[in-house]
């Protein structure tokens, strides 16, 4: 049984910087791709960041050089850094979890979301 705990969010004022963290089990971690998504208000979901097939990492233009996703085998985490805060980063992010080039596609298994506020 999969399960996806996010943590972190908050509001903040622009210019600043909050860290997310995805508590993860249940996922076949060697080849589960792995990342994070947004929504904001009134729009559809978008990938922010993720890890594909080979630990490769990518990130989506709007957040390139604002944001950082790590993970940790070990401790069964994922992370997203966020930084140089803008309003338009306001929104729900989820962590999400798929077999490699599937992510966001039906079958994702997603958490429950943190809000993250920028004023």
């Amino acid at each position: 049984h999969v399960q996806l705990v996010e943590s972190g969010g908050g509001s903040v004022q622009a210019g600043g910087s909050l860290r997310l963290s995805c508590a993860y089990s249940g996922l076949c971690y060697e080849w589960d791709c792995v990342g994070w998504f947004r929504q904001a208000p009134g729009k559809l979901r978008e990938g922010v960041a993720s890890f594909g097939r080979s630990g490769r990492i990518t990130y989506t233009d709007p957040e390139r050089g604002r944001a950082t996703i790590s993970r940790d085998k070990a401790k069964k985490a994922l992370h997203l850094q966020l930084n140089d805060l803008k309003p338009e980063d306001t929104g729900m992010y989820y962590c999400a979890a798929a077999v490699c080039g599937s992510l966001g596609l039906p079958g994702t298994h997603w958490g429950q979301g943190t809000q993250v506020t920028v004023s």
